[in-house]
């Protein structure tokens, strides 16, 4: 069944707009463009941080704690220009953002706008342009200034399948200080790129390369520099940047602080070799036990899909709902190319989804306190 002429003409529009993180105007472009499609009759609470946007959107007066909360992303990745402009081929709809998430973000917001006034619970709209920088100014920023719900569902491409775990992210450099001679004589100096080296592979030894889908943690060594211009100089100073991707399951990892992982890293490391810390994001995990869980899975069941559990290991901004012990699973369309060239929707997966999410609302009741 093909998606009604409305959508796919909010589809074109929105696809059209580069909402970029370096394109502010267009990332407010973009949030008013889905809060026009959702219409009138909604209270419309907006957000700004660190020059980002960001809205929720429920239906009555005051503020509640919410049953659900619909969380779509209307920001993307840079693209070429024709990436901005949407074309169909058959049941692809070819458009940065396509995939990720814009026509699963119109899918919620249509139905939203439709059940929102008839459930016996309350649910919300949360829109934010900033996931695919870090989410903190976004769906961070809204539950750290009160925003609470019971569940959230995400609407990142998934194929109907359903996402309960991602991956959390470390980023971090190691420092190495050695001291200087001429190459000729080495023994006169003190590596700081050998020290760099011999670190790397003890890290490596404990979290080896993956040459295939593994559900581990992962250490990509992005780069490894000196300040030296000459070959003939034993470097006194080298630095690695890291990026640790690391399910819920690593306790060296999960729950730790910058510092408790800065420790952790320094057992790798060869005398004058320092781990720095900068970023740490916590992984996603969300019990596939739960009365949202299984009611999600039956709706899927109900349009013929299979409701398979799926890991991911990028980040997604279920972490943030994680990190307060709510539960939020990954849950949107089909498609293929995220963040490629030639990102696509599979627009033969809208309708299943919209119905599927409908009968997901239609199967839960309110909030039992200490229920599952």
């Amino acid at each position: 069944m093909e998606p009604p002429e409305s959508l796919l003409a909010a589809a074109g529009e929105l696809l059209a707009v580069p909402s970029t993180a370096d394109r502010p105007a267009d990332l407010r472009r973009a949030l008013d463009l889905v809060l026009a499609y959702v219409g009138p009759g909604f209270t419309v609470e907006r957000f700004s941080s660190g020059g980002k946007l960001s809205a929720l959107v429920y239906h009555g007066g005051a503020r509640p704690r919410f049953r659900v909360i619909l969380n779509a992303h209307l920001d993307v990745v840079p693209a070429e220009p024709r990436q901005f402009r949407p074309r169909r081929d058959g049941s692809r709809l070819y458009a940065r953002g396509a995939q990720d998430m814009k026509v699963s973000a119109l899918v919620l917001a249509t139905v939203f706008r439709e059940r929102a006034p008839l459930l016996a619970y309350p649910i919300a709209l949360q829109l934010v342009t900033d996931e695919e920088v870090g989410g903190r100014d976004g769906t961070l920023h809204q539950l750290e200034r009160g925003v609470a719900g019971d569940f959230a569902l995400i609407g990142e491409q998934s194929g109907l399948r359903i996402v309960t775990d991602s991956k959390g992210m470390v980023t971090a450099d190691l420092r190495a200080t050695g001291r200087a001679a001429h190459s000729a004589y080495p023994w006169l100096g003190d590596s700081a790129v050998l020290k760099l080296t011999r670190t790397l592979g003890n890290l490596l030894a404990r979290y080896p390369d993956a040459a295939e889908e593994v559900w581990r943690t992962t250490v990509n060594v992005a780069r490894v520099t000196t300040p030296d211009t000459a070959r003939n100089q034993v470097p006194d100073l080298a630095e690695a940047w890291l990026d640790i991707r690391y399910p819920p399951e690593d306790a060296d990892l999960n729950g730790r602080t910058a510092g408790q992982i800065a420790e952790h890293l320094l057992t790798f490391c060869e005398p004058g070799v320092t781990p720095v810390v900068g970023h740490v994001g916590p992984p996603h995990h969300a019990r596939r036990d739960s009365v949202e869980v299984r009611a999600l899975q039956a709706a899927v069941r109900e349009q013929g899909y299979r409701p398979d559990f799926l890991r991911k290991h990028g980040a997604a901004d279920g972490r943030f709902y994680y990190e307060r012990g709510v539960d939020a699973v990954i849950f949107g369309v089909g498609g293929d190319g995220q963040h490629g060239p030639d990102e696509y929707a599979d627009l033969t997966t809208v309708m299943p989804y919209q119905r599927a999410l409908e009968d997901f609302l239609s199967r839960l009741g309110p909030a039992v306190p200490g229920g599952s």
